[in-house]
């Protein structure tokens, strides 16, 4: 699912994010695909330092998570070239 990940750390991305099942508490248990960082009202690949694409992260970073508005979430489509039909 494509969501906008709020972190405690004052970070805000835009992700495939999916659910994985940590075997050690505090292991990362998220895996975000394609994350962008929101900058106003634009996306930049994240983390500009690495073209890695896909990110292994514990949810206890995570303040909140949310759908993204349309225009985040076409933003993101378009720059992942993936129009993907969500599942509620």
């Amino acid at each position: 699912m494509i969501k906008l990940i709020i972190f405690k750390k004052d970070l805000v991305l835009v992700a495939r994010v999916e659910e994985v099942a940590a075997t050690v508490p505090g292991e990362p248990d998220c895996k975000l695909i394609e994350p962008f960082e929101l900058k106003g009202d634009y996306l930049e690949s994240w983390p500009s330092f690495s073209s890695q694409r896909e990110i292994m992260v514990s949810s206890d970073s995570f303040l909140t998570i949310l759908d993204p508005d349309k225009h985040h979430l076409d933003n993101y489509q378009a720059l992942t070239a993936k129009n993907v039909t969500e599942k509620p």
